[in-house]
Formats: structure tokens, C-alpha cells, sequence
């Protein structure tokens, strides 16, 4: 009697183990992938990690829209702002990216340094912004010279840093020059390995506008993610592409006023 009662119990056992299977495992199952399902999608706009946050809406608030004048090119090249990143202008060529030109834009309240070489050269932060005046232009010109050289002489003490093997960092004499109608610098360095071939070349312009720093650069550097050529060749056939465009940006954008 008592095998009969263990066969009878066991039957039950083989009944309901499969229905308790086909509850449970199917639960585990969407346990499992459910969180793969939630997962956001990533968009196709993202900024990349060595820029700043900035507001989602890239394509109204991008920098070179709004700045960008007169370009030119070398034939069968492409100049246009970039789409995925407010500060980037896109060089290409046959719907191939060559390099790319940036344009950072910073607020003199938050730089003391150069409120200090304003102050320096009789020109106070704050002060009225006179364009017209080759005077107050001189001035304007000294203070960049002052922050062209505090840029020198970081990036040589971070190159030296930085650098395991002796690379020779040589600086190009700032060259006084206009970005629209505001005085301004044009400025670079070139590092050189020790076998003669090129690390690393950047280019550059700043200028003032009484209330913003503009600085515009690009380079050869293959360690930058952004405001560089892949190739040092391509960097120097857009060389002189680069000087027109920023000289001729639409800049001071509030033009005819005289505060800050």
C-alpha cells in the first residue's frame, strides 16, 4: 500500500513540475530582458565628451550660423558649420571630413587674468568699447599680447610635462590682424619630435569684443578630438582658407554700441 502511495505521489509531482515551469522560467525569462528593452537609445546629436554641456537644440544655437561670413575654399572642399556640435566648423571634401575649425567663446567675467591685463593697458573690464579709436585698439591689442603669451607659456610647461620623449615646442610671433571689425591676434606653435617630423601644429586668432573673448583654432594634432586635421598636408593647403574665414566673421555682433 505504501509503494502505491508513493507512485501516486510521484505521478502528481510529474504533472505539476512542468506547469510550474511554464509559469517561472517565462518570468525569469522577461526579468532578464526587460531592462535591455529600457535602455534610451542614443542619439545621433550627442556631444562628444570634451565638450562642454550644452543646450539640446544644437542646430539653433550653433556658433558658426550665426558668425560665419564670407567662406572660401580650396576646389572640391566643403566649409559648413557641424551639425552635432555648437562650436565646430566641418571641413570636407567628396563627403569625406577633413578637419574640423573651433570656436570657443568665453565671458572676461570669468577670467580674471585678462581683466587684470585690461586693466594693465588702461582699459578696464567694463570699460566703453571704442572701435573707431586707434588708441583704444592699441590697448586692446597689448592685453591679447599678454594672453597670447600666458597661453605660450602654459602650453609649454604642459608640453614638457606631458611629453616622454623631447619634443622641441616652437612659438609663432603674433601677428596683429582682424577678425570682422574687431582688432585681434593671430598666434601658433609647432611641435617638432626629435627625429624632425611634426607632433603636433596649431593655429590660431583671438579678439575682444568689451564683453567676450573669441578664440578660434585649429591644428594637426593626433591626440585632439576636435579643432583638428587628420593630415598635416590638409592642415596646410586650408591654411590660408582658415585666416580669410576668420577674418571676415560677423563680428562684434552687436555693432554700434558702445558699452560692454
Amino acid at each position: 500500500m505504501l509503494r502505491v502511495y508513493h507512485l501516486l505521489i510521484a505521478a502528481v509531482l510529474l504533472v505539476l513540475i512542468p506547469v510550474g515551469a511554464k509559469f517561472v522560467l517565462p518570468q525569469l525569462s522577461r526579468e532578464q530582458v526587460t531592462p535591455s528593452n529600457n535602455l534610451p537609445t542614443p542619439t545621433p546629436t550627442a556631444t562628444p565628451p570634451t565638450t562642454p554641456p550644452s543646450n539640446p537644440n544644437t542646430r539653433a544655437e550653433n556658433t558658426w550660423q550665426k558668425l560665419l561670413g564670407k567662406t572660401s575654399s580650396p576646389n572640391g572642399w566643403e566649409v559648413l558649420p557641424c551639425k552635432d556640435n555648437v562650436s565646430l566648423l566641418c571641413v570636407s571634401a567628396n563627403g569625406k571630413l577633413l578637419g574640423t575649425v573651433e570656436m570657443g567663446i568665453y565671458p572676461v567675467t570669468n577670467n580674471p587674468d585678462f581683466q587684470k591685463h585690461l586693466t594693465e593697458v588702461g582699459i578696464p573690464f567694463g570699460s566703453p568699447v571704442d572701435l573707431q579709436n586707434p588708441e583704444y585698439q592699441n590697448k586692446v591689442i597689448k592685453a591679447l599680447q599678454a594672453w597670447v603669451a600666458d597661453l605660450y607659456s602654459t602650453i609649454t610647461k604642459d608640453r614638457q610635462a606631458a611629453k616622454a620623449e623631447k619634443i622641441i615646442l616652437s612659438t609663432y610671433p603674433p601677428q596683429q590682424t582682424t577678425i570682422g571689425e574687431l582688432p585681434a591676434l593671430r598666434y601658433g606653435f609647432v611641435g617638432i619630435k626629435p627625429d624632425g617630423g611634426v607632433q603636433e601644429q596649431q593655429i590660431g586668432h583671438v579678439t575682444y569684443d568689451g564683453k567676450q573673448l573669441y578664440v578660434i583654432t585649429t591644428s594637426f594634432d593626433p591626440g585632439s578630438v576636435t579643432g583638428s586635421f587628420d593630415k598635416l598636408e590638409n592642415l596646410a593647403i586650408f591654411q590660408p582658407y582658415f585666416y580669410a574665414i576668420a577674418e571676415n566673421l560677423n563680428l562684434p555682433t552687436q555693432k554700434g554700441s558702445s558699452q560692454p
